[in-house]
């Protein structure tokens, strides 16, 4: 069978359809309608005589022969993004948009001052920026990076470390004229604790070879890192922050420092991005940019 140049396409809708895992997210990834998405999967199957998708009115799924073709349609959508991609890197000056999605929090704090900064040395790079403290699929929404502080979970996607942030325990001295100072982690197991939901629930401490972990219990509990501070220095309990957020509180006596002899577990923050999107010269020249800049404010 000869390969036309319209199979090509359909072939590269294809596998969209297949990594968006809808023909919706594939039609707004690729800015076509629905209905022309539909078309050229039809039009590939009947082509090729076979079902390439199982279809119900909730979800799609590949079959045996589909799951086979799709190798082979990804390797070709791949191959053509890096061709643009090639063409990207030769101009003089980096264009286009990126699309990030990064916790409230560290958004706020450190992303966006760092945004500024790269928006001023690159002028024709948009950036898109979606915070949010939920887990965004990266694929299905169309991302080209996410701010992530934790190690990668997903082993399709690819990972750049861009800092280590240290954390601390803290306290109001509101809570602690209510209760006793806890002067060792067997301590903190009688305290109320403002529990942050994203994280594990258990608190690790570590002096010298000595480790101990710290099952934590609240009242309140949030899934927002702003709140959480917010919430301790309203006195309504303990709790693990990064050191970037509680340094200006602790010097200005809202919040206490606790434990100070005790290691806690740093916050290791990643960019997280779909496989190949680091190819693009203003991706590399992004997560560059958020490296050097967590290296001077760690300063």
């Amino acid at each position: 069978m000869e390969l036309s140049f319209e199979q090509l396409k359909s072939m590269v809708v294809f596998a969209h359809v297949v990594e968006q895992g809808s023909f919706n997210g594939a039609a707004k990834k690729m800015g076509l309608s629905r209905a022309v998405v539909s078309y050229h999967v039809k039009k590939l199957e009947k082509q090729l005589d076979v079902r390439l998708l199982n279809r119900s009115t909730r979800s799609i799924s590949l079959t045996q022969a589909g799951a086979s073709y799709y190798q082979s349609c990804k390797i070709i959508a791949e191959q053509a993004q890096t061709a643009n991609q090639q063409i990207e890197d030769i101009k003089e000056e980096p264009a286009g948009r990126l699309k990030i999605t990064c916790p409230v929090n560290v958004g706020l704090q450190s992303i966006v001052p760092a945004l500024n900064e790269f928006m001023k040395q690159y002028p024709k790079i948009e950036i898109d920026l979606m915070l949010t403290d939920d887990i965004v699929n990266i694929m299905k929404e169309g991302m080209d990076l996410a701010i992530r502080g934790a190690a990668l979970a997903d082993s399709s996607l690819q990972a750049s470390k861009l800092a280590i942030l240290p954390t601390c325990l803290c306290a109001s001295p509101d809570y602690l004229l209510t209760t006793k100072l806890p002067l060792s982690p067997v301590d903190l197991a009688e305290h109320q604790w403002v529990v942050y939901k994203l994280s594990s629930g258990v608190i690790e401490l570590s002096k010298g070879k000595r480790a101990i972990s710290i099952a934590v219990k609240g009242n309140v509990s949030t899934n927002n890192a702003a709140a959480r501070t917010a919430f301790v220095e309203a006195g309504h309990g303990i709790a693990r922050i990064p050191l970037y957020d509680a340094l200006p509180k602790i010097k200005t006596g809202s919040l206490v420092q606790l434990l100070t002899d005790y290691q806690l577990k740093d916050i290791e923050v990643y960019a997280v991005y779909p496989p190949g999107t680091a190819n693009t010269k203003k991706l590399r020249l992004l997560i560059s940019h958020l490296q050097d800049y967590f290296s001077r404010i760690a300063h």
